[in-house]
């Protein structure tokens, strides 16, 4: 099997993630079988999701054999940007990466083990961007305090 590419990547609105976080039993934290990374730079003041984790993308490569273990129990990771165009969508391709690369270490440790672990009954990890990512959220969510936390207007009245 080929590695992920760009091709491959699903995203999701900020209208369906707000929904999922309002909606949740958790709310206003993040559902325990979600995740959202953060990976905005030093872009990261304004403002983020509530409950995100803030992974910056100069970070990431050699965090993400970590983060793929982290986050191994959840059910949906969202990552994102500021614009969710390069930053985002790379980051969501390096933990895919990095998380078949561990599985297929894992896979061989087991057959040396003799006892070849199988992902039976466990669902497969979706891995999501945010469409429009931090800029188009905090537009429509930047005010309100249940889905995002420390929003500073003025650093996003104008745009980003």
């Amino acid at each position: 099997m080929s590695d992920p590419t760009l091709a491959d990547l699903t995203y999701v609105t900020r209208e369906d993630l707000s929904k999922t976080l309002l909606e949740s039993d958790s709310a206003p934290s993040l559902p325990a079988n979600l995740a959202i990374v953060d990976v905005r730079d030093s872009d990261h003041i304004g403002g983020h999701i509530r409950g995100s984790t803030w992974v910056p993308s100069s970070e990431l490569d050699y965090k993400a054999p970590e983060l793929v273990r982290t986050l191994k129990d959840k059910e949906v990771v969202v990552f994102h940007c500021v614009l969710s165009q390069q930053r985002g969508p790379s980051a969501a391709l390096r933990y895919l990466r990095e998380k078949k690369r561990l599985e297929g270490l894992e896979g061989k440790k087991g057959e040396e083990e003799g006892n070849g672990k199988e992902k039976g009954g466990k669902k497969e990890q979706k891995v999501l961007v945010l469409k429009g990512g931090f800029s188009e959220w905090q537009e429509k969510y930047g005010p309100d305090k249940r889905l995002t936390e420390a929003w500073q207007k003025d650093i996003w009245e104008f745009g980003y």
